[in-house]
């Protein structure tokens, strides 16, 4: 924004009453607004649907890998009646790849209570919307807010950011949590919540970066404490995360002809519902002769064949170690209880998570 212009809106500011910062933060959005794959056009209402489906699809993923999977549900299943008739195995299976499968679990969920008992309609308050499935504080405060013009503030991590940087908030987080939520309140602008909450999420993925801020660029800098110290590259401040003890395991990969054999992970749980082939348990400290001693039971293997090298995942709370074994079986072989063979061809389709799909790709490597 120019100087006449940011004059200008100060002087507005003063005859009407406004807050500084919320009117200077929306100026700065009305011109630079991010487009959106789920933002609908200047002036136009969202969809609830929409915002509710991106907002599930980014916790925990960034933007440029949530746009083609949002896209993508939203022509399979247009609206939520559509994916409230759908069923789980299809939701997870178009998941697949995204990753923390349990949001994929919940959003059906919700899909089928929204549809069942809201009559395709989602509830337009936080406590409605919070009584749904998979819909925590955040969530809600964040659909309120932008599908219903509710005067609420949700804060995520680029919001979080801005906030701890423009307010010099030194206590770490995840203790810091409720005072940056209260000082974030106070940059809500008295109409147009959903925008004031989509400017600072735009700010601090646009201007106020992890690393290297835009400052001389920000709408807010005049204002910002920690700018003014020279340390805004610092904040948030963090409390070090404990990181989960290394697991190990064993996967076996196990071809029939042009088929895999494969099995559903049990309902609840991590990566529940999900495709996966035969392994043994994830535990720490696991050594490889008591991994391949939970190898499936299948006729004409003789021996299994460790490939070279391992295949390694990171999980939210503990990384993992996969040791990969291969056999070939005859046409005869049946799956033993549990499992099934599906033609390698048609993997595609299967619900495989990121670590599957890396252990197929390394027992069928040449």
């Amino acid at each position: 924004m120019n100087p006449l212009a940011v004059a200008q809106t100060r002087k507005r500011q003063v005859v009407s009453g406004e807050s500084a910062r919320p009117a200077l933060l929306l100026a700065w959005y009305d011109r630079h607004r991010r487009r959106l794959p789920w933002r609908p056009l200047p002036g136009v209402a969202a969809d609830p649907y929409a915002v509710w489906l991106s907002e599930i699809m980014l916790q925990q993923t960034g933007v440029k890998t949530v746009g083609p999977y949002f896209e993508k549900f939203l022509a399979r299943w247009p609206d939520v009646e559509a994916l409230g008739s759908a069923s789980l195995d299809d939701v997870l299976r178009m998941w697949a790849g995204l990753g923390y499968y349990s949001r994929a679990r919940n959003l059906h969920a919700c899909a089928v209570a929204v549809r069942r008992d809201h009559g395709g309609v989602f509830p337009d308050t936080e406590e409605g919307l919070r009584a749904l499935p998979g819909i925590g504080p955040y969530t809600a405060s964040a659909i309120a807010a932008i599908a219903f013009g509710r005067r609420t503030m949700p804060v995520d991590g680029n919001i979080e950011r801005v906030v701890s940087r423009l307010f010099a908030v030194d206590e770490p987080l995840p203790q810091a949590k409720p005072r940056i939520q209260h000082l974030a309140a106070t940059l809500l602008a008295e109409s147009r919540a959903g925008d004031s909450a989509q400017a600072l999420m735009d700010l601090g993925s646009s201007i106020c970066t992890p690393k290297k801020p835009a400052c001389a660029l920000c709408p807010l800098n005049e204002d910002c404490a920690a700018r003014r110290r020279g340390d805004q590259e610092t904040f948030p401040h963090k409390t070090l995360k404990k990181t989960g003890a290394l697991r190990r395991g064993a996967a076996f990969v196990v071809t029939r002809g042009d088929e895999l054999l494969v099995r559903t992970r049990v309902e609840k749980g991590l990566l529940g519902g999900m495709t996966e082939v035969p392994g043994s348990d994830w535990l720490a400290a696991q050594d490889d002769r008591a991994a391949l001693q939970q190898a499936p039971d299948l006729k004409g293997v003789a021996r299994w064949h460790r490939r070279v090298g391992v295949v390694t995942h990171v999980f939210t709370h503990f990384p993992l170690e996969l040791v990969v074994y291969t056999a070939r079986v005859s046409a005869r072989v049946r799956a033993p209880a549990g499992m099934r063979w599906v033609p390698i061809a048609t993997l595609r389709d299967e619900a495989l998570p990121n670590v599957m799909r890396k252990v197929i790709a390394h027992g069928l490597g040449d």
